[in-house]
């Protein structure tokens, strides 16, 4: 069981201050334990494609993070750049603003230009920010993200105020249906959490715990 639910964690380290030295333990990490991926922010995805040659674990960087504020043409551009160093998955912040305003278009596009620019060549997740939607608004961000060609939803960065539920998770599920992932982020600490998290529908886990969750232990980690 432990080395299945490995295969569903994204092992992650996105804080600013993530030194060169905890990029390569990570990296470590997730060679030893088996994990889906390490999800890193883009100027590791050359160091960390370099380190997880031949092995199975993906290298997952986010783009337009963590506000998604940046242009549509940015994102695409970022996203290129990434796939072009290595990064076989992309974590895209949609346009918050543009959802809150009830854009849908401008919204859809910005996802789109995401997932045409990672053009098959990466696996594509939208982050959606659940924290600052409402229900209807977490709906609209679901369907415009299948909608937008993309390969899974995701609930939160981790840097906002505050990160997955398994409300949300449910909810999310119920609107994708069982072809789309849904990625559970910020605040899965332990085991427990994850499985409650998977039960609700989530087929993949960021965390920065996930050797505490494989193991049965807790972290006090925020992401």
């Amino acid at each position: 069981m432990s080395e299945k639910i490995a295969k569903m964690i994204d092992h992650t380290a996105l804080k600013p201050e993530t030194t060169k030295e905890q990029i390569e333990k990570l990296c470590a990490e997730a060679k030893e334990y088996g994990f889906a991926s390490v999800c890193v922010n883009p100027a590791w995805v050359e160091l960390c494609a370099s380190l997880l040659k031949g092995t199975d674990v993906k290298v997952c960087t986010v783009i337009g993070f963590p506000l998604g504020a940046s242009t549509s043409a940015v994102k695409a551009f970022e996203t290129k750049d990434a796939i072009e160093k290595g990064a076989t998955e992309v974590d895209m912040v949609i346009n918050i603003g543009a959802l809150k305003d009830g854009n849908a278009e401008l919204v859809e596009k910005d996802i789109r230009a995401v997932t045409e620019a990672a053009n098959g060549k990466a696996l594509t997740k939208v982050i959606i920010e659940t924290c600052l939607l409402t229900d209807e608004e977490k709906v609209l961000a679901c369907e415009l993200s299948v909608k937008a060609g993309a390969d899974f939803v995701k609930t939160s960065t981790g840097f906002s105020t505050g990160g997955a539920t398994v409300e949300d998770i449910r909810l999310m599920r119920k609107t994708v249906g069982p072809e789309i992932g849904v990625k559970a982020s910020g605040g899965v600490r332990d085991r427990q959490g994850a499985d409650t998290m998977i039960e609700a529908g989530a087929t993949r886990i960021g965390a920065s715990a996930g050797i505490s969750i494989v193991n049965g232990g807790t972290s006090q980690s925020d992401y």
